[in-house]
């Protein structure tokens, strides 16, 4: 069962300004506002030349554009690191479904991890 959470917000001016979350909680929502602010604003450039001049996999351009580490995406998948480093080589062929699970563990849509 989970357990509610009270939110601190900080008035400025009479008016909420800010609002105070729990560490563990941020963590889990912060790659979610990220993906977010992607979708409403296109490909973040750091994403198109990972992945365009770099020739990286769009998995790691996007993690990494994140700020995630390989060990972080594999605990909210539930699999190993080794199998995270194999779904982001450039020769993986990746399952319509697994794409679809990375794609929620990163706060994004699926079509975004299609090249």
């Amino acid at each position: 069962m989970s357990e509610h959470t009270e939110y601190q917000t900080i008035d400025h001016h009479g008016h909420p300004a800010f609002v105070l979350v729990p560490w563990e909680e941020w963590k889990r929502i912060k790659p979610l506002l990220e993906a977010e602010r992607a979708r409403a604003g296109g490909i973040p450039q750091d994403v198109v030349e990972a992945h365009v001049l770099r020739n990286e996999p769009l998995i790691k351009a996007w993690r990494e554009h994140f700020a995630i580490t390989q060990e972080e995406l594999a605990s909210r998948l539930g699999v190993s690191q080794a199998a995270v480093a194999k779904y982001e080589r450039p020769d993986a062929r990746l399952r319509a479904t697994t794409i679809k699970k990375i794609a929620l563990a990163l706060g994004m849509g699926a079509e975004q991890l299609r090249a």
